[in-house]
């Protein structure tokens, strides 16, 4: 499992994107990856990286207390 903190997540349109916290880059989250009820920028969280159509995207993507 990796973690990361959420950069940005939009609840309507499904989407966000997670800062890794070992390589500092982005990676593309869809809602269908997220495990946690709520997810929200700040937020840090833990996940798997899967490789989607497009690139690697976040997958089974949990919330983490600090």
């Amino acid at each position: 499992m990796r973690t990361g903190t959420v950069k940005f997540f939009n609840e309507s349109k499904g989407y966000g994107f997670i800062t890794d916290d070992e390589t500092g880059k982005d990676i593309f989250v869809h809602a269908t990856g997220v495990k946690t009820e709520n997810l929200a920028e700040g937020d840090k969280v833990s996940y798997d990286e899967e490789e989607g159509r497009k690139g690697k995207v976040a997958a089974q993507v949990v919330a983490i207390e600090d």
